[in-house]
């Protein structure tokens, strides 16, 4: 029977060895594979865009085989255009309206679930099932709660059968419902991150020189919420000005233009009606909005941040 010898053990106050040299284009290489996902990210959404974008300039539809070049021709069309004007209105009222009642929900939501409480606890987990549901999924399951005939809500509302939560005068507000159901607890979540990281000594010391809940609310919570709030609202009213999903399974845009936005829009122009060229000025528009928006907002938070921190009067 043989046994392995021990280790050998480095005499005392030897150096220890040295590790093995990585060669130089090893290391020359590394930051080029560290930085290939971002490129491929990168890559792989300004590919679509810069083609998306080309195409506004082109005569690109089914019927021209050989699409030329039209200049701003494209954007013209669009822009002297009603369908389009009321496309950008509707989707400014969905986006409005929805990410309204989506703040003022969630911030309510949120000093609710604020209070500890078993109840609290438990409706805490339960308010993300909604995020957990795919928009075209949620659209599904309510387009079946709107219907008139069988839809629990005229049921439990008492509404009677010919009620349509869908019709020309009730699908704008039907589908921003819709919304707000699923994305409020985003925005509550959000929230209430943002109040379980403020300091308690403000408010123990106003407790203390009898302040009330209203008075602490408004002059210590609600201008140290005021970024998070911000943020919420800029990632809901970006996301409401390119909502498509759940707004085309509920009515694909319809009756009439009532729910007509710039998505459905432009998916109207290159799917149904293959041209192209007219969806891609639509979807180049569209960006343009959002892009000023963003910028908008982003500076808007900015400020918020600096004037919470003390950096600004």
């Amino acid at each position: 029977m043989t046994t392995e010898a021990p280790p050998r053990e480095a005499a005392p106050g030897a150096a220890p060895p040295k590790p093995k040299a990585v060669p130089a284009w090893r290391r020359g290489l590394r930051p080029y594979v560290l930085s290939l996902p971002a490129v491929l990210i990168i890559v792989g959404i300004l590919y679509p865009f810069a083609l998306g974008a080309y195409y506004a300039f082109l005569n690109y539809a089914a019927v021209v085989p050989n699409p030329v070049f039209v200049g701003l021709r494209n954007f013209g069309t669009v822009l002297s255009d009603p369908a389009f004007w009321s496309s950008v209105r509707v989707t400014l009222v969905y986006a409005v309206s929805a990410t309204v009642a989506e703040t003022v929900l969630g911030i309510g939501i949120a000093l609710l679930l604020n209070r500890s409480s078993l109840v609290g606890r438990i409706f805490e987990r339960v308010l993300i099932l909604p995020l957990m549901i795919a928009p075209v999924i949620a659209g599904v399951l309510w387009k079946l709660m709107f219907n008139p005939q069988f839809g629990v809500l005229n049921h439990v509302l008492g509404l009677g059968s010919t009620f349509d939560w869908l019709s020309d005068r009730l699908a704008l507000f039907s589908v921003v419902l819709v919304d707000v159901w699923i994305f409020t607890p985003f925005v509550a979540v959000l929230v209430l991150a943002g109040i379980r990281s403020l300091p308690r000594e403000p408010f123990e010391a106003s407790a203390v020189d009898g302040a009330s809940w209203f008075y602490m609310f408004r002059r210590l919570m609600l201008p140290m919420m005021w970024p998070y709030i911000l943020v919420a609202v800029i990632f809901r009213f970006m996301d409401c000005l390119k909502i498509f999903d759940h707004v085309f399974v509920l009515t694909a845009g319809g009756p009439g233009d009532a729910t007509r936005t710039l998505q459905i829009s432009a998916y109207q122009n290159s799917i149904i009606n293959f041209n192209y060229s007219l969806g891609s000025t639509y979807m180049f528009l569209l960006w343009a909005i959002v892009f000023l928006t963003a910028r908008y907002l982003v500076s808007v938070l900015g400020r918020a941040q600096r004037r919470a921190a003390g950096a600004e009067a």
